[in-house]
C-alpha cells in the first residue's frame, strides 16, 4: 500500500491510500480520485517527505508530517479532511484491536485453516477459535458449505 499526499486544482490538500503507484495512475485517469472537500477530480500528487526508518529505528518511526493545509481565500476549511482522517485512524485502531484479540485468543493453524475449519464444522474435531491462511477459492468453498469464515484484517503498516 502507498499513501500519497494529494492536491486538487483548488489547492485543497488531502491524502489517500492506493494498492500501488499504477493503481493510483489508473484511478486518476478514470477520474475515480476526487477531493473530499470540493469534489474536484483534477487531482495531482503533492510534495511529501518520505518516511525512512533505519535498522536501529524500526518500529519507532515518528509519524509522517501531515500535509499542509490550503491557505488560499477560496479554500474550504480543513475540517472535513481532518474528520475523515480521524475516522480512518479510529477504524484502523478498532481493526488492530480486533486482530490483536483474535491472535491472542485463537490458534494459528496456518495453511491447514480450511481443513481444520471443515473438520470442526462436520464434528470430526472439537470446536475452538482458529485463524490461518486460505486461498480465495478455499474461503469461497468453505462459505458454500455453510462454514462461517471471515478475513482477518490486514493493515497497511503490516505490509511494510
Amino acid at each position: 500500500m502507498i499513501r500519497y499526499a494529494l492536491r486538487c486544482d483548488r489547492d485543497h490538500d488531502f491524502e489517500s491510500w492506493f494498492q500501488s503507484s499504477s493503481a493510483y495512475d489508473s484511478q486518476v485517469k478514470r477520474k475515480l480520485v476526487a477531493c473530499p472537500i470540493c469534489g474536484s477530480a483534477k487531482v495531482d500528487k503533492a510534495i511529501m517527505a518520505p518516511r525512512i526508518v533505519g535498522k536501529k529505528g524500526r518500529g519507532r518511526a515518528s509519524p509522517p508530517p501531515e500535509p499542509a493545509t490550503a491557505t488560499t481565500p477560496e479554500a474550504a476549511p480543513s475540517g472535513p479532511t481532518s474528520l475523515l482522517m480521524a475516522q480512518e485512524k479510529e477504524l484502523r485502531t478498532k481493526l488492530k484491536e480486533l486482530r490483536d484479540h483474535i491472535v491472542k485468543n485463537a490458534d494459528n493453524v496456518g495453511q491447514r485453516f480450511a481443513n481444520e475449519a471443515r473438520a470442526m464444522h462436520y464434528g470430526d474435531k472439537e470446536h475452538r477459535p482458529i485463524y490461518g491462511e486460505a486461498s480465495p477459492e478455499e474461503a469461497k468453498s468453505l462459505i458454500d458449505e455453510g462454514i462461517e469464515v471471515s478475513p482477518l484484517p490486514t493493515l497497511p503498516e503490516d505490509r511494510n
